[in-house]
């Protein structure tokens, strides 16, 4: 809210040797009499504040976007509004604060002013010269410089003393974390289609109808656009390239690691502080009086800790030999490492893996295939770009370029092999009636383009054509009523017996629950009406052909001992003070602005913006 405060001078001083001109922006083109944009109450808006403020903000925007940005895309964005508007902030504090007689001294001033390090010298102290240069630099006088820091100080003092303790209610918290963190225990059961005693009956034809155009949307076809469309992908030409024996060898001789592994071992390694340690937690394992793990947890660490995955014998130093001699499962050890002496514990044998280059052949060959076929396409790219350019079609295509004609029915979903890749699905998508083809680049190197023949719209399937899944889809609907009544009864039951099990039903028990858990098997929806339901309430809760009952149990307030919970507090706390500082800060902002009045020129601002044309 600061109208050229402190940190943003200090960025002209910085910017000013960057950015020619600056320091004199507002003076060209204006007239000798324009000297505001506007005002608030007796405080002046400055046109030359005016100016460095909106170049400041669209410098900013420059270097965060990386682009060149002119007045006019800069006032499309809102930028010379939102500038004015903090001016004019700013200037109603200031009014305000001379109102009320708030200022800052001038040994305090000058301890601004000496502190900060643009101002210094060779020696690091305060250098008047330095201070009067560097305010030269950014078009800034003396007397303006420290008007402006006096203004600013005395704003932070205003607006400091505004919002200093806001603080919300308590009770404001303690309802939002109830509703975050309170937990719900219950019991719950599902009712499962065989605890049903009739069977559905045979659904009739009106019946079946009505379902088909009660669920009209399951049965429709998605819009489908008819394409014709031309590939190429490195798959197409493996058996055009030409691979030789001596660069197979190479390769396989480059990657020889790959196809010679030795023994590996999977080991998990204790290091401590002293060998006397080591020997001592050795000799408790040989005596059975604790275990490995048991060594591990009483270091306060996890087996993950220590785990060294899976190494070779010369990874582990002179550990080694008895690590690979060792059965899975054995400590053996204490050997000295860089950690310090420790325990090593076997967890896994690996076997030698060796493939020779007479299986590996293929792999290799059909490898560097691949990556000699997306040069060859590559190198075609542009050729094919030309052909498409030059208006050739995607049939002419097939002979220039060799690549492969097709028509597919799309839709998002199509199963159809060019609808694997990312890049022709969005061109697809993006297709309209009129477009040229234009060359799409695939993921595995491959080239494409499509041309858009027509669009089906969507429609629904006869009843005919659908009738197995209709009759399978009114079944379930039906099932789903059924069991639903069953549960409503058992609920009934269960008001005055109380026992799940004796109905038949499996039932789980939840402890500890918050609103934002999932529950595994639950329908959607399960925990929003829990955590509607009061102790001993019973309910049916149904959804995604799942019927449920559930019984509330028990309703716990937040666990404050939970970590979480504690850090939740913390930030709600902190963020419901600094949203009730910025409301008080707003009303009081339009308060003093109304108190004060407003004034803008127009016209000065017009002529500022001139000299950005």
């Amino acid at each position: 809210m600061a109208r050229g405060g402190t940190t943003k001078i200090l960025v002209w001083i910085l910017m000013a040797m960057l950015i020619l001109g600056l320091g004199g922006f507002g003076v060209i083109n204006l007239s000798g009499n324009v000297r505001t944009v506007g005002a608030v109450g007796d405080e002046k808006i400055t046109v030359q504040e005016y100016a460095r403020a909106l170049q400041e903000e669209i410098r900013g925007l420059e270097s965060r976007t990386g682009q060149s940005i002119s007045l006019q895309q800069a006032q499309s964005f809102g930028l010379d509004k939102s500038v004015l508007g903090r001016l004019v902030g700013s200037a109603a504090l200031d009014n305000e604060a001379r109102q009320i007689g708030l200022s800052i001294g001038d040994e305090n001033l000058l301890k601004q002013i000496t502190q900060i390090s643009a101002f210094t010298g060779p020696d690091g102290k305060f250098d008047r010269e330095s201070y009067k240069f560097a305010l030269s630099q950014a078009g800034l006088t003396e007397s303006e410089f420290e008007a402006e820091m006096r203004d600013e100080t005395a704003r932070n003092l205003l607006q400091g003393a505004l919002i200093a303790g806001a603080q919300m209610p308590g009770v404001y918290v303690d309802t939002l974390m109830n509703f975050l963190a309170e937990r719900r225990g219950f019991t719950w059961a599902v009712v499962t289609p065989d605890m049903l005693t009739a069977p559905l009956p045979t659904p009739t034809e009106d019946q079946l109808t009505a379902y088909h155009q009660a669920h009209e949307a399951d049965f429709t076809t998605p819009q489908v656009k008819k394409l014709t469309y031309v590939w190429l992908s490195p798959d197409m030409l493996l058996d055009q390239v030409d691979v030789d024996e001596a660069a197979i060898r190479e390769q396989y001789d480059a990657n020889a690691a790959d196809y010679m592994r030795p023994e590996r071992r999977l080991v998990e390694r204790l290091a401590f502080s002293d060998e006397d340690a080591a020997l001592t937690a050795k000799g408790k394992i040989e005596a059975n009086e604790t275990d490995f793990e048991m060594l591990v947890k009483e270091r306060g660490l996890e087996l993950s800790d220590v785990d060294m995955g899976d190494v070779a014998k010369d990874d582990l130093g002179a550990a080694g030999g008895a690590v690979f001699n060792a059965e899975v499962g054995d400590v053996v050890g204490p050997f000295e490492t860089t950690l310090g002496p420790a325990l090593f514990r076997l967890n896994g044998v690996l076997a030698a893996q060796e493939t020779s280059y007479e299986d590996a052949r293929q792999d290799i060959r059909d490898e560097l295939a691949d990556d000699r076929a997306r040069r060859m396409i590559e190198g075609q790219a542009d050729a094919i770009d030309d052909l498409l350019a030059g208006g050739a079609t995607l049939e002419e295509l097939v002979s220039e370029a060799k690549m492969q004609l097709g028509t597919v029915d799309w839709f998002a979903d199509v199963d159809a092999p060019i609808n694997g890749y990312a890049a022709f699905r969005d061109a697809a998508e993006a297709v309209q009636d009129g477009d040229y083809p234009a060359l799409i680049h695939l993921d595995d190197g491959g080239l494409a383009a499509l041309r858009l023949e027509s669009i089906v719209e969507p429609t629904v399937k006869p009843l005919d054509q659908v009738r197995d899944e209709v009759i399978a889809g009114w079944e379930a609907a039906e099932t789903t009523k059924a069991l639903e009544t069953l549960a409503q009864d058992m609920v009934m039951t269960l008001a005055t017996e109380g026992d799940m099990a004796a109905l038949g039903l499996t039932a789980q028990i939840e402890t500890n629950v918050t609103r934002s858990q999932f529950v595994t098997g639950a329908p959607r929806g399960f925990l929003q009406q829990v955590f509607t339901m009061k102790p001993g309430d019973v309910t049916v809760i149904a959804g995604d052909d799942l019927v449920t009952i559930a019984r509330l149990d028990d309703i716990l307030p937040p666990d404050a001992n939970d970590p979480d919970v504690v850090a939740i507090r913390a930030q709600l706390t902190q963020d419901t003070a600094a949203s009730l500082a910025q409301d008080i800060y707003a009303a009081y902002a339009q308060e003093i602005q109304m108190r004060a009045g407003i004034t803008l020129d127009q016209a000065a601002i017009n002529a500022v913006h001139a000299n950005f044309q």
